[in-house]
């Protein structure tokens, strides 16, 4: 296994980079299309947990704003662990916006989402960024933070298509660097699993944005970066509807793994199906 991906030292487990520079300009343009058609009432449907549309709008621009260097966060609280941290500062911030009119926030997620998808544009791949706790690279490289920032966006607002009765969006090329990037959290996710050097342990996602992931067991870690060899040891299918879903715990393992085909080691498949990838 190569000791570099890319310039950043360390992280070829991580697999071959994704670009997903190009994608946040016409995920913002549809973004900004959905909730230019929304009903007032629309505004106020619950879009996940306690949160509704308009929150969920609020917190996109928090993330905007977040990576744009305007940094609205507190510090720490005594003994608060990451997690709850950005749970605790990102509900601060939707409390803070709740009396935003829509038309305020449409106009400042236009501009804000203008100026970051322009800066993503020319982001060096290369360079070390924020780490990503649910692959379990800190610092990471800027690829994988990319990639991860452009999920939580096309993730968002699926939330919102659901709220107001629509589908999950099928465009294949965001759908497909989604995936892509959800699946970067398998070796970390199979961290604590046990298996000879060689095991291999593959998730296939079945659908027109789908693909196959496959993680090796080698001497230090689970890795991306090795090529399939011969029958893996576990396979798990899935349709690309439920891998989203379940990498984001919009199901839980166990109704993925009810709605999935399960080849050889059963253990290393259930494993897999434990797969975060978000802050969870």
């Amino acid at each position: 296994m190569s000791p570099e991906s890319n310039g950043m030292p360390g992280t070829s487990w991580l697999g071959n980079p994704i670009d997903a520079r190009a994608l946040f300009g016409p995920e913002l343009r549809s973004l900004l299309d959905t909730l230019r058609g929304l009903t007032a009432s629309d505004w106020s449907r619950t879009a996940t947990g306690r949160w509704t549309v308009h929150d969920v709008a609020a917190h996109l621009l928090g993330d905007y704003y977040g990576r744009l260097g305007h940094d609205y966060r507190n510090g720490f609280a005594d003994g608060e662990t990451v997690e709850a941290f950005i749970h605790r500062t990102n509900q601060e911030w939707v409390d803070l916006h709740a009396d935003d009119s829509p038309a305020s926030l449409i106009d400042a997620l236009a501009a804000a989402g203008t100026q970051l998808a322009q800066r993503f544009a020319t982001a060096n791949l290369d360079a070390a960024a924020l780490g990503v706790s649910w692959a379990g690279v800190d610092p990471a490289p800027a690829w994988l933070d990319i990639a991860r920032e452009f999920t939580e966006h096309w993730t968002h607002r699926q939330q919102i298509r659901h709220a107001i009765g629509r589908n999950t969006d099928p465009e294949p090329r965001a759908l497909t660097v989604v995936l892509d990037t959800f699946m970067r959290a398998l070796p970390h996710t199979l961290r604590r699993t046990s298996a000879p050097i060689g095991a291999q342990v593959q998730v296939i996602a079945k659908g027109t944005a789908g693909g196959t992931w496959t993680a090796t067991a080698t001497a230090d870690r689970w890795s991306l970066a090795e090529a399939p060899s011969g029958r893996p040891t576990a396979a798990v299918v899935l349709d690309t509807e439920t891998v989203w879903r379940l990498a984001t715990r919009n199901i839980d393992p166990a109704d993925a793994l009810s709605h999935a085909h399960v080849q050889g080691d059963r253990r290393l498949a259930e494993a897999a199906c434990q797969i975060v990838s978000i802050i969870y």
